[in-house]
């Protein structure tokens, strides 16, 4: 299967010069799976709720979802990207995916980060997996990394590969994600962006990079650079997150003492 990607640069508020950008990048890359950063065509760093819901877009109706449909269908992929979703009176940091066929799913962020809570409602639909047939994904954003409850319970609905949009700022996302695989056995596919943002006075946010894809062996199969536009693509082996047993003795899943972990 093959697996990548797209780092870059989006510029706030251009949404459709984000899209056009991604579109081009992608226009000849032949693969399974695309993964695309947090906010990746609106842009993080908001100043209003207005803002927000001014660039916020319905699911799957919105532009954003479209256009991802119609370039999941020309490059017969399947795409994970974040956005702002505006559902009635509430706005989601939201992730969608999409495939050759259309609309698959939508994932609502569920730990909301600084400023992003007085911006966005908590998500309130879970952690949801799907199969897309070579293998079954879950979707995170950013910092759900933090919480380990967050990619255990994907894993256990049996994702394979944890697709992971992201605007990372803290240094510690990059490093954390082997031990979330490794602790989890799956794949994951961290896609940050790079650049920064500094609007309406607010302090200036500069964006790590680091994007990467790890194997459930807690392996680094590849971490792009903290300030370059990085498109990579990688052949993985989905399978190889379906055995959790670590030694004869040793099962992963079999081996939890779920008695032991009540509060």
């Amino acid at each position: 299967m093959l697996v990548g990607f797209f780092q870059f640069d989006p510029a706030f508020g251009e949404v459709k010069r984000n899209l056009d950008l991604v579109t081009s990048r992608l226009a000849k890359v032949r693969c399974d799976l695309m993964v695309l950063p947090e906010l990746f065509a609106s842009g993080y760093q908001f100043v209003s709720k207005e803002e927000v819901e001014s660039l916020a877009e319905p699911v799957p109706d919105g532009a954003t979802t479209k256009r991802l449909i119609e370039l999941a269908r020309d490059r017969n992929m399947s795409i994970a990207a974040g956005l702002p979703e505006r559902d009635g009176r509430h706005c989601y940091n939201s992730a969608v995916l999409v495939g050759p066929d259309g609309f698959i799913g939508v994932y609502r962020k569920a730990h909301l980060f600084l400023e992003e809570t007085l911006y966005f409602t908590p998500g309130d639909r879970g952690f949801q997996v799907w199969n897309l047939g070579p293998a079954t994904v879950g979707l995170l954003v950013c910092f759900d990394w933090y919480y380990p409850e967050a990619a255990r319970t994907l894993a256990l609905k049996g994702a394979d590969i944890l697709c992971h949009p992201s605007n990372l700022v803290l240094p510690h996302c990059p490093d954390a994600m082997v031990t979330r695989c490794l602790e989890n056995r799956v794949f994951g596919i961290t896609a940050n962006r790079i650049g920064s943002e500094e609007r309406g006075g607010k302090p200036r946010l500069t964006y790590i990079g680091n994007s990467e894809i790890v194997t459930p062996h807690g392996r680094i199969l590849y971490r792009a650079l903290p300030d370059r536009e990085d498109l990579t693509i990688l052949d993985i082996d989905p399978t190889e997150a379906r055995a959790k047993s670590l030694n004869p003795y040793n099962d992963l899943f079999r081996d939890r003492r779920k008695d032991l972990y009540e509060l």
